[in-house]
């Protein structure tokens, strides 16, 4: 039996990750929406303003900290709660931005299913804690750049580490590095872009 109210959205680009959040919010009587990025998060609110929104930061089109920026700047969506979830933006400074934009709680990945179900029971019963009021857009656009600079650099070392790994590795273990390695190249990769798009808005 769902629960009496409005949907939570769960905003993911990363399959198996959205099915997870999706299923355990199912399985305790939620209804649930989703999307695979910030501007399909944006246009799902648009249809049906949901009870919570829970949110990765590093994502394509449109990241989490960008979504949230916009939804506490808009009068009709400011008071939809929302939770960050993270692999990548876990420092205390990323979760100090995180707050800045308008998160009330950050939960890390991989997720505890348990920490998850009783932050989002204690969001949705017992209502919004004070939260600051929004930044303006010079101190978003900043205050994310500073944030995906740290990311990069960390990316950059992590990248040269599993180079010279591979290196030395015998052939028949290569492979799960070389995924790995892949896999950190087209996160660095998507820190770029998204750095090409701030430091564009910044100088516009």
């Amino acid at each position: 039996m769902n629960i009496d109210m409005n949907p939570i959205l769960v905003v993911e680009d990363i399959p198996n990750i959205l099915e997870l959040l999706e299923v355990t919010l199912r399985f305790k009587g939620y209804t649930v929406i989703t999307a695979r990025n910030g501007q399909e998060a944006l246009d799902k609110i648009a249809e049906r303003p949901p009870a919570l929104v829970v949110t990765d930061i590093l994502m394509p089109i449109m990241n989490g900290y960008t979504l949230a920026y916009t939804l506490k700047k808009d009068p009709l969506t400011r008071s939809i709660p929302i939770i960050f979830v993270s692999a990548t933006f876990i420092t205390p400074e990323d979760k100090k931005f995180a707050h800045q934009v308008g998160g009330v709680r950050f939960l890390e990945k991989p997720i505890d299913t348990e920490e998850f179900l009783l932050t989002v029971a204690e969001i949705l019963t017992q209502g919004l804690s004070t939260q600051p009021r929004p930044i303006d857009d010079r101190q978003f656009y900043s205050g994310y750049r500073d944030c995906l600079q740290v990311k990069l650099e960390h990316k950059n070392a992590q990248i040269m580490r599993m180079e010279k790994v591979l290196e030395n590795l015998p052939q028949d273990q290569k492979s799960g590095f070389e995924d790995l390695l892949a896999g950190s190249i087209h996160e660095r990769n998507q820190i770029h872009a998204e750095m090409d798009q701030i430091q564009r808005k910044l100088i516009d």
